[in-house]
């Protein structure tokens, strides 16, 4: 699979070949064009686009590609973009209309001439509908520019959804939060605003650092920006390669804003799809650089599909196939003597197939006998099989290391640590895949020296770790 992604200048290429031990081996490509390949969002040049792509692809030194699909990443400005509410008692029959309806009413033109698509973000307060439309006119350019080097459209992403999909697990559903992602290269700096639910503003921010600027001082500036609008943010999540440098401690402090670098983020809560990626180099996967593509990769894994674009590979003609017009003649002959056949079957009064005489059914006794209880069923796991994560969320240094250090004495298995995405959590929490609530009993026990309550909550069955323990001020 091929993953594209467009930007006004820059083009980014990702080709993943999958290995027999479900791996893919990954190659790049990345380059600045001094030509606009987009303007505002629109495919500048069919043929400039389509040159492009294919010095991307022969500089992967591939001799031929297996995998012609590609799966084009496009900035937010191509899609017309609006978000609503969906009301509580909706059926959900009625889903699909509703959200037409809306998008009709909210951004005025016809959806006829459009190719779009949608995903509902849950909370547990309310339903929220993130809706993206791009006009066919644009679909057929990129489709045409991709046939002149012999690849197929199958799906198109906006950026923003990519990116959104780079922090989604560190979201809490009980908590409304703004995101400002951010991403830094070469001393230009652009983002989006999101909220738990996904975009939240739908026009990107850019701006240039000067000689004497500071990284801190310019998204101070918009956080406050932001405040003043009605927009105060939780968060502030930082990628690019430009990003790798940043700490999170005098960074959070210098902006007023949490700060977390993507760099933390992905290993400890994407880790699971960073391991299925190798290069011939042995070098780690690029994804500061390379974040669009990774965001995409994730969510057609998680969500399978989103804008799938039909019919836009070569068509293939093939000569017509002929029905065997003897053996297809016999077999209508058959097939009406059999129907008039069962038809006069039916119809007869046939005597000797009627029940002679009215004989009384049998009864039989049945003896209700004590079942025994069932045995509690033992866990077919044990503490050493199983994967833990331990984040400090009380703010005291040290602490997620030290909870380490207790279950690895209890015998654990895999125990890894990180900071929570706040220090603000007032009681321990345990969060378990369902299959592994047993674990959630052994983890109160073994540390109930240290806590006396925990808050119990499920953990999606998508992340790496079976338990997710986040330690709060309660912890001694």
């Amino acid at each position: 699979m091929l993953y594209l992604f467009l930007s006004k200048n820059r083009i980014r290429l990702l080709n993943l070949k999958k290995s027999i031990m479900n791996q893919y081996e990954s190659l790049f490509f990345e380059k600045e064009y001094q030509t606009d390949l987009l303007d505002k969002g629109q495919p500048a040049n069919v043929d400039l686009i389509a040159s492009a792509i294919k010095e991307a692809i022969n500089s992967l030194n591939q001799k031929s590609l297996s995998d012609k699909d590609v799966v084009l990443i496009l900035p937010q400005e191509s899609f017309s973009f609006f978000r609503c509410q969906v009301p509580a008692d909706i059926a959900v029959s009625a889903m699909a209309s509703f959200i037409k309806d809306r998008a009709r009413a909210s951004l005025r033109f016809s959806l006829d001439n459009c190719l779009y698509d949608y995903f509902i973000e849950q909370s547990d307060n309310e339903k929220q509908v993130n809706f993206f439309a791009i006009e066919e006119t644009t679909v057929d350019k990129l489709v045409d520019a991709l046939k002149l080097i012999d690849l197929k459209l199958t799906m198109i992403l906006p950026e923003t959804i990519a990116y959104f999909k780079l922090f989604e697990k560190t979201l809490r559903k009980e908590k409304k939060e703004n995101i400002f992602f951010v991403n830094y290269e070469e001393k230009v700096l652009s983002g989006y605003v999101f909220d738990s639910s996904g975009l939240l503003l739908k026009d990107k921010w850019k701006t240039k650092l000067g000689e004497d600027d500071k990284l801190e001082s310019i998204l101070k500036q918009k956080a406050d920006q932001l405040a003043k609008d009605g927009k105060k943010l939780n968060r502030l999540i930082v990628s690019g390669e430009s990003s790798g440098s940043i700490r999170q401690d005098t960074f959070t402090k210098a902006v007023g804003v949490w700060t977390n670098p993507l760099k933390r983020i992905i290993p400890n809560f994407y880790e699971e799809y960073l391991k299925l990626f190798f290069s011939q180099d042995k070098k780690p996967f690029p994804f500061l650089k390379f974040d669009a593509c990774l965001g995409a990769f994730i969510f057609i894994k998680e969500n399978r599909r989103f804008l799938t674009v039909k019919g836009s590979g070569p068509s293939l003609s093939l000569p017509p196939v002929k029905p065997p017009k003897k053996e297809f003649f016999f077999f209508l002959i058959s097939f009406a003597l059999s129907f008039v056949f069962f038809l006069f079957v039916s119809k007869l009064n046939l005597e000797f197939l009627k029940p002679k005489g009215n004989k009384p059914a049998e009864t039989k006794q049945v003896v209700l006998t004590n079942t025994p209880p069932t045995a509690t069923p033992t866990p077919g796991y044990s503490r050493d099989d199983l994967k833990v994560k331990v984040l400090n969320g009380s703010g005291t240094a040290g602490k997620a290391s030290e909870v380490k250090d207790i279950l690895k004495k209890a015998g654990y298995g895999e125990v890894l640590t990180a900071n929570a995405e706040s220090f603000d959590y007032e009681i321990t929490e345990i969060q378990a895949k369902k299959d592994k609530n047993e674990a959630v009993t052994w983890l109160k026990n073994d540390l109930k020296d240290y806590t006396s309550s925990f808050k119990q909550t499920a953990l999606d069955d998508k992340e790496a770790a079976d338990v997710v323990v986040i330690i709060g001020k309660d912890f001694k």
